[in-house]
């Protein structure tokens, strides 16, 4: 397929679209509040009011503001002045909604689009999400799909491509920061043979929905990212392991794949070039622990999802023994972006040691809830404050937790620190995959730790005992000291057994699992004393 006809296949699909899209979104959280009946009455209300040559309506993915759902965004082609949401929409509003096109008001309320929570994003990997339809290759294709896969096949050798993604400062976004340039060249350098890339969607983190919003909402930017990352380091093969509590990504992913293999973008022969590159999905049963990469590559294998002692790294000896590169669903996101408009477009946004955007999902004691992309660097207290809105009620942010399990509590005082890899791994926390949960005054840090430890024992494979037990006891003594029942010599055996679970257990589950301990005693260990019984008195007889 020649350049020229993919640009026109591009021009069709947007011809093919009519001057005003109504979008409502159908992901996941939104569809749990009847998003999908709102579409069925909006779809109906534009048909019974005379606007079916000119409007549609269409299903979207994600939007970001999570705790509006569902919303309803009508907008048209030539006006992007005319762009105007609805949130909470039912589906007894969804005609008024149609009516405004005709100039009657909207029964639905109104929101902001240059609301803080929405002017300070920067979108990358989320440009999409929320305006095209995810199940449709032509809206893909219409925003410029598949062009930058086509780019690097025909116009960039497979090192030139490396050496792009590398001069472009991409690290791993799900949570260690590894850098992705280094790590396909690693792979790339290996011998010619069988060779794989795996695209990590076992997301697990509490309170963390960053891939699953992406899967559901552009799942072809994934896959283009994917096949640019097997052109790139001469893999035939990829897996996408994702996580069975994702019916909808699954499904929507499913149908991508389906859609590019007929259109030749992916599969034998993509684009009529010698480059073969075929991509599978593999289903986990929801062990947080696959998320590491060797129990991830032991489980797609058909085995039980045990990690295993590094080195050989996945890099040299992964999947059936063969060269690996895997990557998280944002990190082969960001790819497509990163060819189509350079490595130095990209270099320029964010701090010099964390390039880029990061997604995160905004929760917990938090006015405005959802997904937001932001550039590295941003503050915390510009994400709290301003784009979230602070705690409701006038309440104060007491700590914000960042990295799931494996990260830690940032106590309010912090909140000035700009959010990239090196300033919180400072504070004792990490970037982790996204996460980011906002905590006020009224909550106790030490039950929050024992929230994440609790999580640890459940989730632990087992296979190590540093893990397997440590985790359980410092559970138990987290539990002891909240019913008021533990002594100064808990305390400090709770403390003891942090660094050693830490430093000897065998994966990252274990060895990051007391770090929500240990933060919340960095900063919050007035709360453990509070809670501490005097030790006995030995009697003397």
């Amino acid at each position: 397929m020649e350049r020229t006809e993919l640009l026109e296949l591009a021009e069709a699909a947007r011809q093919g679209q009519k001057p005003t899209r109504i979008r409502c979104c159908t992901s996941t959280g939104c569809q749990a509040a009847d998003s999908l009946d709102v579409k069925k009455q909006l779809t109906a209300a534009i048909k019974s009011q005379g606007f079916g040559d000119t409007v549609e309506a269409i299903g979207v993915g994600c939007m970001g503001f999570c705790g509006q759902g569902p919303i309803v965004e009508l907008e048209e082609r030539d006006r992007p002045e005319s762009k105007k949401h609805y949130y909470k929409v039912t589906p007894e509003q969804a005609p008024s909604i149609v009516g405004t096109i005709g100039g009657g008001n909207a029964e639905a309320i109104a929101g902001d689009p240059q609301h803080p929570f929405f002017s300070r994003q920067f979108p990358i990997v989320r440009e999409h999400s929320g305006r095209i339809d995810p199940e449709s290759l032509d809206d893909y294709l219409a925003v410029g799909g598949y062009q930058a896969l086509h780019h690097a096949i025909y116009e960039m050798t497979s090192e030139e491509v490396v050496q792009e993604i590398t001069r472009s400062g991409l690290r791993g976004r799900g949570g260690a920061g590894y850098p992705t340039g280094l790590k396909w060249a690693t792979v790339a350098k290996m011998p010619e043979g069988q060779k794989y890339v795996i695209c990590n969607a076992d997301e697990g983190d509490p309170g963390a929905f960053m891939d699953r919003s992406v899967l559901e909402s552009d799942p072809h930017r994934v896959l283009e990212g994917m096949a640019i990352a097997g052109y790139a380091i001469g893999a035939n093969q990829g897996y996408i392991y994702v996580r069975a509590e994702y019916p909808l990504a699954i499904s929507r992913l499913q149908k991508a794949i389906n859609q590019a293999k007929r259109k030749g973008m992916l599969g034998a022969q993509i684009f009529g070039s010698p480059v073969d590159f075929t991509i599978d999905i593999r289903v986990g049963a929801g062990a947080f622990v696959c998320g590491e990469e060797t129990a991830l590559i032991s489980s797609v294998e058909g085995g039980r999802g045990t990690p295993r002692p590094r080195p050989p790294y996945p890099a040299v000896s992964g999947l059936r023994g063969c060269p690996t590169s895997i990557n998280n669903v944002e990190t082969l996101a960001n790819i497509p972006t990163i060819i189509d408009k350079g490595a130095d477009w990209f270099a320029a946004i964010g701090t010099e040691k964390s390039k880029g955007t990061k997604i995160f999902s905004l929760t917990g004691k938090i006015s405005n809830n959802g997904l937001i992309e932001v550039p590295m660097g941003i503050t915390l207290r510009e994400i709290v404050e301003e784009m979230g809105g602070g705690v409701p009620d006038g309440g104060k942010v007491k700590a914000v937790q960042t990295g799931g399990p494996s990260g830690g509590c940032i106590p309010a005082e912090y909140l000035d620190t700009p959010v990239d890899y090196d300033s919180l791994k400072t504070l004792g926390s990490m970037m982790g995959s996204g996460g980011m949960v906002v905590m006020d005054d009224t909550t106790s840090m030490v039950e929050v730790a024992q929230f994440y430890m609790e999580f640890c024992c459940d989730e632990t494979c087992g296979k190590c005992i540093p893990c397997r037990a440590g985790t359980v006891q410092m559970y138990e003594l987290l539990s002891k000291l909240l019913n008021k029942q533990a002594t100064q010599r808990d305390l400090e055996t709770l403390k003891h057994l942090c660094q050693m679970v830490q430093v000897t257990s065998l994966c990252g589950l274990g060895q990051s699992a007391p770090n929500p301990v240990l933060s919340t005693l960095q900063y919050f260990e007035s709360e453990y004393l509070e809670l501490l019984q005097p030790e006995p008195v030995m009697s003397q007889g």
